[in-house]
């Protein structure tokens, strides 16, 4: 068993996770103006509010695997998208303060400058993880010894601005069929029209993306050569995505949520598919890329990681699904809620 392989696959296992349990998270920040009073918003960040720090731990436990493993990888992922992290760090920093300080003081200004930051913060850490899958795809400008000699403006480039477009669209169709789940009465009805809007955005920009990834990142492809079966997932994607407005149209919003997870996951698959077995790929040179082997820890350290891996990630499982049965069913709102 080639123990960096399993390192890249554990990874994408905790990229997915982050993407299917986050993404609701944030497309519910996403949608948080459309809630019409206070009471909807209210209801908006109640649904997520006993669950969103603990969804948060799949992208801390991403960062510190990354870290562990390919230690160089993550060096120079971090040199290279230090402002933009930075900018994400932040994000992430003022959705959680957003949530726990906007039904502190009984004002209107007080509470629209907290859902407008609540929906900015969603919005924009969407976009930028978008914006660094959609970098990792098209390349970026690292030398010989691994050093990051690009400028923000090889950062923020059309093609990963179109993939971060349709990171914020996922998302939005991701955080509105749960809504739909978590909801009732006229409000799940207005999010049920909201979900078609949503599903629409998505489409738009999932064909886009996929003709621009065909276009533009030719090297994409190649795993799918050497590897047929991966176009099984392509299928199953398809499949997914025709399910989601299926199961819309039927008043089925369990299987969409259920559909738009497998999506997630699928789009997560193609894109290690695409990448691998780099882990950033350089534009100026291929031989300089970095990949599981160049950049990773040695055996003995992945070794050592791999058996605490399996150690822990039940724990996390069994933690994440205990809390998922908790909370379940309908929002119900009371005076101490958000």
């Amino acid at each position: 068993m080639d123990i960096h392989v399993v390192w890249f696959i554990l990874l994408g296992f905790l990229l997915a996770g982050y993407g299917i349990l986050d993404g609701f998270d944030l497309g519910v920040g996403i949608l948080h103006l459309f809630a019409k009073t206070d009471q909807e918003r209210r209801i908006f960040m109640h649904s997520i509010g006993p669950i969103w720090d603990g969804n948060e731990v799949w992208l801390v436990t991403f960062g510190g695997a990354l870290f562990a493993a390919f230690p160089d990888a993550y060096a120079v992922a971090f040199s290279g998208y230090y402002l933009p992290f930075m900018i994400l760090l932040s994000g992430l920093i003022f959705r959680g303060v957003s949530m726990e300080f906007r039904s502190k003081h009984k004002s209107n200004i007080w509470r629209q400058f907290w859902d407008i930051a609540f929906f900015v913060s969603s919005t924009m850490i969407s976009f930028l993880f978008g914006v660094a899958v959609g970098d990792t795809m098209q390349g970026l400008p690292i030398e010989s010894h691994g050093y990051f000699a690009g400028t923000l403006a090889d950062v923020f480039r059309p093609y990963p601005l179109l993939i971060g477009v349709l990171a914020v669209a996922t998302c939005a169709m991701h955080g509105s069929i749960y809504l739909y789940l978590k909801t009732a009465g006229e409000l799940q009805q207005r999010i049920h029209s909201l979900m078609w809007k949503t599903f629409g955005f998505f489409l738009i920009a999932y064909v886009l993306s996929t003709i621009a990834t065909l276009v533009q990142i030719p090297h994409a492809a190649i795993n799918f050569e050497k590897y047929p079966a991966a176009w099984i997932v392509v299928v199953l994607n398809v499949f997914a995505l025709a399910n989601v407005p299926r199961a819309i149209y039927l008043n089925q919003p369990g299987y969409a949520f259920i559909s738009s997870s497998c999506s997630i996951l699928a789009l997560t698959f193609l894109f290690g598919a695409a990448l691998f077995p780099n882990l950033l790929i350089s534009s100026l040179n291929a031989e300089w890329s970095l990949n599981i082997y160049n950049a990773s820890s040695s055996n003995n350290t992945l070794w050592i990681m791999f058996w605490i891996a399996c150690l822990g990630m039940p724990f996390v499982i069994a933690y994440t699904s205990i809390v998922y049965w908790v909370f379940r069913g309908k929002v119900q709102l009371d005076e101490i809620v958000y």
